[in-house]
C-alpha cells in the first residue's frame, strides 16, 4: 500500500506504551457500562409495561387508553430527551460529566417510582406523559455525558471496543427489561414491579457512580502512570485544560457532521420504531401471549448485545493493522448495521401470523445486525473531535431523538387497526426508505478524521495551513494505524 507524506509523518509518531492488565479506565468502563443498563430500564419499561396497563392480563389494574394516547404515552419521553440534549452536553463539559450523569439518573430512578400511583388518577395517561418528559429529561443527559467521558478516558487504539463495550449496556438492560418483564407481570407485584425495581436499581447504580466515577484520568491519584500517559496521549481531548468555546459555525458548517447526523437519525429512527412498537406487533399481530411475547422481544436486545461484543474488537483490529482506514471501517460497519436490517424489515412486511418463526427471525436479525452501528456513527463524534465530543453528541442526538417522537406517532396514524398485517407493512417500508437514505449520506459525506475545529484556539487559518501542519495536527490526535483515506 503507498502512503503519501501526511501518511509518512502520521505513521512516524511514536506510540505510547500500552499497560498491561485492568487499570482505571477499565473501571470507568465497567461502571459506564451499568450506567447504560440501569439507563435503559428506565426509558424501556414503559414499552414492556404498555401492554398489561391496557389490557386484563393479570390482577393489576389496567387502563382503558386507545391507541392514539398510546402512542403519545410512548413518545413523550422523547419530548424531554430532545430538549435536554446540547444543554447537557455543554453542562457536562462546563461541571464535568460525573456530577450531571449521575445526579440526572437518580432522579429518573426516583421518577420510576411515581410511574404506578400517576397511572391511577384521573386522565391518567397525562400523568404518565408528565413523568414520562421528566424522565426523558433525565435520560437525555446519557449519550451526551458519557461521550465526554470517553473522549477523555478511551485510547484512540481501543475505541471500538472500549466504546462499543459501554454502549452495548443499552441492548442488555433493553434484553434485560424485555426478558424478565413477564416474571413480573405474573408476580404479586404485576407491572408496577417493573417500575419500581427500575428506579431502585438507577438510584443504586447514581450513588456508586458519584463515588468510584472520574471526570478524567487526572481526577484518579492512584492511577498507573503508564495508562496515564498512554490515555492522554492517545485521546486527544486533553488541550491546555482550558475551557474552549463551541465551535458551533465550523459544526455547522462540516459535511462530515451532517454525514454523521444522517447516519444517527436512520439508526434512532428504525431502532425506537422497533423497540416502542414491537410488543404491540408481537402480540396482535403474530398473535403472542404477554410472557412468550416478553421473552421473544427480548431475543433481538441479546443478540444485538453480543454482535456488538464481537464486532468492536475486528473493527479496531482491522483499524490497527491498517488493513482498513479508520473511515472506511466507520462506513463499512456502519452500512452493515442499516442496510441489513434494511432488507429483513422489507421481508417482514409480508410475514402473518402463520409464519411467525420466520418473522421472528427477521426481527432478530433486523434488530442484531445493527450492532454494526455501534462502531460506525456511534463513535465518529470523538473520531471528528475529541474535545467537542458531547456537545456533537447533544447535537447529533438531539436531532435524531426528534425521530423517536415522530416514529411511535407515524406509526399510531398509520396502525389503525393493530391487527391489520398491511398496516405495519407501511411502517417497515419507511423503516426501511429512512435506512437506506440515511446510510447513504454518510457514506457520501462521513469520515473519520480529526477536524481543524477540534481545537479552534490553536489553529492556524485554513488558508495558510500546510499539508505537514494538518499531519502534525492528526498524528497528535489520532492512532497511529490510521492510513491515508480510501473511498468506500
Amino acid at each position: 500500500m503507498a502512503f503519501d507524506k501526511a501518511d509518512k509523518l502520521t505513521s512516524d509518531f511514536e506510540q505510547p506504551s500500552k499497560p498491561n492488565g485492568f487499570g482505571a479506565r477499565h473501571v470507568q468502563a465497567v461502571l459506564l457500562f451499568f450506567g447504560m443498563v440501569f439507563g435503559y430500564f428506565l426509558r424501556v419499561n414503559i414499552s414492556a409495561a404498555i401492554v398489561p396497563m391496557t389490557n386484563p392480563v393479570s390482577d393489576a389494574p389496567y387502563y382503558d387508553w386507545d391507541t392514539d394516547k398510546k402512542s403519545l404515552i410512548l413518545s413523550s419521553f422523547f419530548w424531554g430527551y430532545v430538549a435536554i440534549q446540547v444543554p447537557a452536553g455543554l453542562l457536562a463539559k462546563r461541571y464535568g460529566a460525573k456530577i450531571v450523569l449521575g445526579a440526572a439518573t437518580a432522579g429518573g430512578g426516583v421518577l420510576a417510582f411515581f410511574h404506578p400511583l400517576a397511572a391511577a388518577t384521573n386522565d391518567g395517561w397525562i400523568a404518565i406523559c408528565v413523568l414520562r418528559v421528566l424522565t426523558g429529561i433525565s435520560q437525555g443527559t446519557v449519550y451526551p455525558c458519557v461521550h465526554t467521558l470517553l473522549a477523555k478516558w478511551v485510547p484512540s487504539t481501543e475505541r471500538s471496543f472500549l466504546s462499543t463495550t459501554i454502549y452495548s449496556g443499552a441492548q442488555l438492560g433493553t434484553a434485560i427489561i424485555l426478558a424478565t418483564s413477564g416474571v413480573i407481570f405474573d408476580s404479586s407485584m404485576g407491572w408496577p414491579g417493573l417500575y419500581y425495581i427500575s428506579g431502585g436499581l438507577s438510584v443504586a447504580w447514581a450513588i456508586i457512580f458519584l463515588w468510584l466515577g472520574a471526570n478524567a484520568p487526572g481526577d484518579v491519584v492512584s492511577m498507573n502512570k503508564v495508562e496515564r500517559e498512554y490515555i492522554a496521549a492517545l485521546t486527544g481531548s486533553e488541550g491546555s485544560g482550558q475551557p474552549m468555546a463551541v465551535p458551533w459555525k465550523s459544526i455547522f458548517t462540516s459535511p462530515p457532521f451532517y454525514g454523521l447526523l444522517a447516519a444517527h437519525c436512520g439508526f434512532t429512527w428504525g431502532f425506537y420504531t422497533l423497540l416502542t412498537e414491537m410488543p404491540t406487533y408481537m402480540s396482535t399481530v403474530l398473535q403472542l401471549n404477554v410472557k412468550s411475547n416478553a421473552m421473544l422481544s427480548a431475543l433481538p436486545y441479546f443478540a444485538m448485545w453480543i454482535l456488538c461484543l464481537v464486532v468492536s474488537p475486528i473493527s479496531d483490529l482491522l483499524i490497527n493493522r491498517g488493513t482498513l482506514t479508520v473511515t472506511t471501517a466507520r462506513k463499512l460497519f456502519n452500512s452493515i448495521g442499516q442496510w441489513i436490517p434494511m432488507v429483513c424489515l422489507i421481508a417482514l412486511g409480508y410475514m402473518t401470523s402463520e409464519e411467525r418463526n420466520l418473522a421472528i427471525t427477521l426481527l432478530t436479525i433486523a434488530v442484531g445486525v445493527n450492532a454494526g452501528c455501534s462502531c460506525g456513527y456511534l463513535v465518529n463524534h470523538m473520531d471528528l473531535s475529541p474535545n467537542f465530543a458531547g456537545p456533537m453528541m447533544g447535537i447529533t442526538n438531539g436531532l435524531a431523538g426528534v425521530m423517536s417522537i415522530l416514529a411511535p406517532l407515524i406509526v399510531g396514524a398509520i396502525v389503525t387497526v393493530e391487527e391489520n398485517p398491511s398496516q405495519w407493512r407501511i411502517v417497515f417500508w419507511i423503516t426501511a426508505a429512512i435506512y437506506l437514505v440515511c446510510n447513504l449520506v454518510f457514506v457520501l459525506f462521513g469520515k473519520a478524521t480529526v477536524q481543524t475545529w477540534n481545537d479552534p484556539s490553536n489553529m492556524p487559518s485554513t488558508s495558510t495551513m500546510t499539508l505537514r501542519d494538518h499531519s502534525e495536527l492528526i498524528s497528535k490526535t489520532t492512532a497511529p494505524t490510521e492510513r491515508k483515506e480510501n473511498r468506500f
